[in-house]
């Protein structure tokens, strides 16, 4: 029954830093060290971030489902193919391709040295400072409607820098969008959309590892994280965009450099291991 209670815990974990821009599998790795349980497994990260993504498919189900209807009306109306919504399915397609080729090509990596501490921290840090930066700096001049090819693209390779634990997924997205001028709110957005295949496709892939030695948990407690996850995230989203709509990302900017600095110094006074 622990090992049920440390999984919901961390399904509490994931549901509230999954949309922030503050990396939700830096928590499900630094926080489990911190209490003593050890590394969770990219398995158990991916997995359970399936339960926030259903979160982001049912609060933007009209949204979706429109995406989708047009851009299959699309392939064969051709007077479709300007429409915003359609132009949209195929942004996210175009957006998805770096974090899926990235993701299989350094898989190894990800599942082992990529998920050491002092990485992570590192990333925290500096692209916390990153998103202070564009942020501050970025224009709130561009709409989705101002959408276009190379930005999707930019934004797509933004996303998948955060295939290394740390980075963020919401975080680096809107770190780009903010640096191109897109306002904060459409930026959020955006991300939340964007990430759709790329977790819902990651999480399918890992099912296979669950279980496996070198996750910690089973299956039981997985899916208890996941349903956790899915309520806790469906609460986050809500918020986050009632909250970039009239503020700033400065509040996550200085929890990330703190978070960051703070694993550092527990590092090196030895109160945790990197492992990776």
């Amino acid at each position: 029954m622990w090992d049920y209670f440390e999984a919901v815990v961390l399904g509490v974990i994931q549901g509230l830093t999954e949309f922030l821009p503050i990396s939700s599998s830096a928590h499900l790795r630094i926080f489990p060290e911190l209490f003593g349980w050890g590394d969770p497994g990219a398995a158990f990260t991916a997995v359970c971030q399936i339960g926030t993504e259903v979160a982001v498919l049912l609060y933007f189900r009209k949204d979706i489902w429109r995406i989708a209807t047009t851009w299959l009306r699309s392939l064969v109306r051709p007077e479709l193919r300007g429409a915003l919504d359609a132009r949209m399915g195929w942004f996210i397609i175009i957006g998805s391709l770096p974090i899926v080729v990235l993701g299989l090509l350094l898989e190894d990596a990800i599942d082992t040295t990529l998920r050491s501490l002092w990485i992570i921290a590192t990333t925290l840090v500096v692209l916390g400072i990153v998103l202070g930066v564009a942020d501050r700096y970025g224009r709130n001049e561009k709409d989705l409607k101002d959408l276009s090819v190379r930005d999707a693209v930019l934004m797509g390779l933004a996303q998948a820098a955060a295939l290394v634990p740390g980075v963020s997924r919401s975080g680096a997205t809107i770190s780009m969008g903010r640096a191109l001028g897109y306002e904060r709110a459409v930026t959020a957005r955006y991300a939340f959309l964007l990430a759709i295949p790329a977790v819902v496709g990651s999480g399918v892939y890992k099912l296979k590892d669950v279980g496996a030695e070198q996750n910690l948990y089973g299956w039981g407690p997985t899916i208890a994280a996941t349903v956790v996850a899915f309520v806790v995230g469906y609460a986050a989203i809500a918020w986050l965009l009632r909250y970039v709509s009239t503020r700033s990302f400065l509040p996550f900017v200085t929890y990330r450099v703190l978070l960051g600095l703070g694993v550092m110094g527990l590092l090196s006074a030895g109160v945790l291991t990197a492992g990776g």
